[in-house]
């Protein structure tokens, strides 16, 4: 490793400075944020049709397929990824939207089963469901301020989705179909910002020169 010989003009002294600049943790991965992204995106949109009746509510249990293995587990490996890449917000973003989806998997396809099973009231489901979305959308609602230091793009992704959580909580407090069918329109608004990051993402690195703007801030 090669030095360079620099004066110290505090002291007089002379010291040595490494040339060869630090290796820093993570730079040889390839920036996870385009796949957790596309992959928040595809269960979400999938979802929110069902969530507007554009389709039957009965298809609701073929987004666990995509809960699981897109939305819950790539999503949850971008967010180790970029724990590796030291950014914080992405970490802690998508580790905990892939928590989210492999919780929403579970709750479907094991925790209302045993709902029905128990013959709990329709009021403690929505209740439950309710309170569950509540917690969600408290999340969401800090992250907001969070994104305000990341880029536009991000910052309307996590604007949409605080507004889509807060619908579909009333909707399930209120047993309102017209709040959640709300949350189902802000949900598809909130996929096509966040497929429009991973686009940005994924052809800005691939091109290597900015065509789909992200607006940083």
């Amino acid at each position: 490793m090669s030095t360079i010989r620099e004066n110290d003009p505090a002291v007089g002294a002379r010291h040595e400075v490494a040339s060869t600049p630090a290796t820093t943790v993570g730079a040889a991965i390839a920036d996870p944020g385009p796949l957790g992204l596309a992959a928040f995106a595809g269960t979400t949109f999938f979802l929110s049709v069902v969530n507007t009746n554009m389709v039957s509510g009965t298809v609701v249990t073929g987004v666990l397929g995509l809960a699981i293995f897109y939305g819950g587990i790539a999503q949850l490996l971008a967010g180790m990824w970029e724990f590796a890449k030291g950014n914080t917000f992405g970490a802690l973003a998508f580790s905990s939207f892939g928590a989210f989806w492999l919780s929403y998997w579970y709750l479907v396809n094991h925790v209302v089963p045993g709902w029905t099973a128990s013959k709990a009231s329709t009021n403690d489901v929505h209740h439950a469901l309710g309170l569950y979305l509540l917690v969600w959308a408290i999340f969401t609602a800090y992250m907001v301020i969070a994104a305000t230091r990341v880029s536009a793009v991000v910052l309307a992704v996590f604007v949409f989705l605080t507004l889509t959580f807060v619908a579909l909580t009333v909707g399930e407090f209120a047993t309102s179909t017209g709040w959640t069918k709300l949350g189902g329109w802000l949900g598809l608004v909130t996929a096509a910002c966040a497929w429009y990051g991973s686009l940005a993402g994924v052809m800005n690195a691939t091109a290597r020169r900015v065509v789909f703007p992200t607006f940083p801030r």
